[in-house]
C-alpha cells in the first residue's frame, strides 16, 4: 500500500479510529480511578569498613565495601532481613509475600543502599522500609567476620530514614490516559488497516484498473430512492445523478473503437448492479443530445427495459429474431426526441441461442445504419453467457461495478469471460458510489452537479401529449405516452 492508501484507510476509518481511541481512554480512566493508591517509601543505608587509616588500607577498604553492596543489596529480599520485620510489625504476610513489596538497589560506585517498599497504606510503608533497613544493618552485623578484636569488619548506618509519603505513585492517570489513548489508536489503525486488506470488494477506480486496463468511462452516484424513479434524467435532469449520466454520454462520444459503429452492450458480473437503469438513462441522455439511438432489451430471462420505459412489453426482440414480426412493428419511439426502444417481447427458451444467431447479427447490422447509437440490456455476465455471446457482435462491451458490492473476484472473472471469446470491452461504469466519504462521487473526475440549459432539460422531460402516428426510419408506430 503507498502512503495515498493509508491516507484513504485513515479517512474511511476514522470513526472506527476514533471510537477506540476514546475506549481505550475511558479504560485507562476506569482502571486509574477502580485500582487502590500505592504508596511509596524509602530508606537509605551507608556500608563503611573499618581500618587502620593508612592511604592503602582505605583504598583497599573501599573497593571491599563497593563489592559487599551488591551483595546486601540482595540480602534485603531474603528470609534472614524480612522475617524479623514481619514479627516486629505483626504483618500477615510470609517472607516471600513481603519480599514483592521491597526493592533494594545499590548505584554505581557508590557504597549506599537504597531500600524502597510499595504499599497501599502510607504509614505501614514507612514502618516496613525502617524495620527492614534496620533489620539489614543487624544481619550484615551478625554474619560478617570480626577482627582480632571481635570487632565487626563492616558497618552499616542507615542515613535516611524514610518518611510517610503524601501522594501516591500509583497509578498515575497522566501516563496511563495517554497509554490507553495510544493503544486505542493503535488498534483502531491496525483494524482499519486490516480490513481495507481483507477486503475484496471493488470500492474505486483503482480497485477496476488493477483488474483490467480497460477505461472507467463513468461513474453513478448513489440514489436511495432510484427503485422509485429509475430514468432520473428524465425526472429530475437537474440532479447530480442526471449529471453523471450524461458524463457517461460524453466520455462514450470520445472512446477510440475499432469499428465505426458505435453499438454497446451494456452488462455487469452479477445481477442487481444497476445495469439496466445505467442504460436506460445513457439511451435518454444520448437522446437528448440530439443522437439518433435505440435501446433494446437483450435480457431475454429477466427483462426490464419495458418496465423502466414504461412500454408495451408484449412483443420485441424475440418476435423479431424468429421472424413472426417485422422491426418496424414492434420497436416503439419514446419521447419527443429521437429515441426507439425495443422491448425484449416474450421470453424464449433458448436466449443464448437467439442472442448468437445470423439474424442477430444481421438485425445488428441493420440498426447500425439506421441509428447512431445501439445500446443492449443484456444479462450478467457470471450467471449466463448470453452477454459474453452478444458483446462478441457489436463495438464493446461497458461493464457495470457496483461500489461496495461487487467483488473483485467476481469482476475478474467476468472480464475473463470476455476475454475468452474474444469480445471487445468498451469500459467500465461504476455504479452506486457513495455519495459522502473519501470513495464519493463528486466535483472533478465524474461529473459537477451543476444544472443546465433550459432547452435540454425540457427535452428529457415526460412526453404528456396525447398518443399520436409518427413516422420515422422504422416506418408508422404508435408514439406510447410516457
Amino acid at each position: 500500500m503507498e502512503l495515498r492508501d493509508y491516507i484513504t484507510v485513515l479517512r474511511k476509518g476514522w470513526v472506527l479510529i476514533l471510537v477506540l481511541a476514546l475506549v481505550g481512554v475511558a479504560a485507562a480512566a476506569g482502571f486509574s480511578l477502580l485500582k487502590k493508591p500505592v504508596y511509596s517509601a524509602s530508606a537509605q543505608v551507608f556500608v563503611s569498613t573499618e581500618t587502620s587509616g593508612s592511604a592503602s588500607d582505605l583504598a583497599q577498604g573501599n573497593t571491599f565495601t563497593q563489592q559487599r553492596v551488591l551483595t546486601y543489596s540482595n540480602l534485603v529480599s531474603t528470609p534472614i532481613v524480612l522475617l524479623p520485620v514481619i514479627s516486629s510489625l505483626h504483618l500477615d504476610v510470609n517472607a516471600d509475600q513481603l519480599a514483592k513489596q521491597v526493592t533494594a538497589t545499590a548505584p554505581t560506585s557508590t557504597t549506599l543502599i537504597s531500600i524502597t517498599v510499595q504499599d497501599t497504606d502510607p504509614v505501614r510503608a514507612t514502618e516496613i522500609a525502617n524495620a527492614t533497613s534496620q533489620s539489614l544493618t543487624n544481619v550484615v552485623q551478625d554474619i560478617e567476620a570480626t577482627d582480632a578484636s571481635g570487632k565487626a569488619t563492616v558497618k552499616l548506618t542507615r542515613v535516611k530514614q524514610a518518611d510517610v509519603p503524601s501522594t501516591p505513585v500509583s497509578p498515575n492517570v497522566p501516563v496511563n490516559v495517554a497509554l490507553g489513548l495510544l493503544v486505542g489508536l493503535a488498534l483502531g489503525v491496525g483494524i482499519a488497516v486490516l480490513r481495507e486488506t481483507l477486503d475484496n470488494r471493488v470500492r474505486t477506480e483503482q480497485d477496476v484498473e488493477k483488474i483490467s486496463p480497460k477505461p472507467v468511462v463513468g461513474g453513478i452516484a448513489f440514489d436511495n430512492k432510484a427503485s422509485e424513479r429509475p430514468l432520473i434524467v428524465q425526472v429530475d435532469p437537474r440532479s447530480p445523478r442526471a449529471e453523471s449520466f450524461r458524463t457517461l454520454r460524453t466520455n462514450l462520444q470520445f472512446l477510440e473503437l475499432d469499428a465505426g459503429a458505435r453499438t454497446f452492450v451494456m452488462t455487469s458480473s452479477m445481477q442487481s448492479e444497476g445495469k439496466s437503469t445505467t442504460v436506460a438513462n445513457l439511451a435518454i441522455a444520448l437522446d437528448s443530445a440530439g443522437f439518433r439511438v435505440i435501446l433494446i432489451d437483450a435480457d431475454l430471462r429477466r427483462p426490464r427495459v419495458a418496465e423502466y420505459m414504461d412500454v408495451d412489453g408484449a412483443a420485441g426482440l424475440t418476435d423479431v429474431l424468429i421472424g413472426r414480426a417485422a422491426l418496424e412493428d414492434v420497436a416503439q419511439p419514446w419521447g419527443r426526441g429521437n429515441l426507439v426502444v425495443l422491448p425484449a417481447g416474450q421470453i424464449p427458451p433458448n436466449p443464448s441461442e437467439l442472442l448468437g444467431s445470423k439474424a442477430m447479427e444481421n438485425l445488428i447490422a441493420a440498426l447500425e445504419q439506421q441509428f447512431d447509437y445501439v445500446l443492449f440490456d443484456a444479462p450478467p455476465l457470471l450467471p449466463v453467457t448470453d452477454a459474453a455471446i452478444l458483446a462478441k457482435k457489436v463495438s464493446g462491451a461497458i461493464v457495470a461495478v457496483a461500489a461496495g458490492k461487487t467483488h473483485k473476484g467476481q469482476l475478474a472473472a467476468a472480464v475473463s469471460s470476455l476475454d475468452n471469446v474474444a469480445a471487445p470491452i468498451a469500459g467500465f461504469v461504476i455504479t452506486m458510489m457513495p455519495v459522502r466519504g473519501p470513495g464519493a462521487y463528486g466535483y472533478g473526475r465524474y461529473g459537477y452537479g451543476y444544472g443546465y440549459g433550459l432547452d435540454e432539460a425540457e427535452t428529457t422531460r415526460r412526453d404528456t401529449g396525447a398518443p399520436k402516428k409518427v413516422r420515422g426510419k422504422l416506418g408508422t408506430v404508435r408514439r406510447a405516452d410516457r
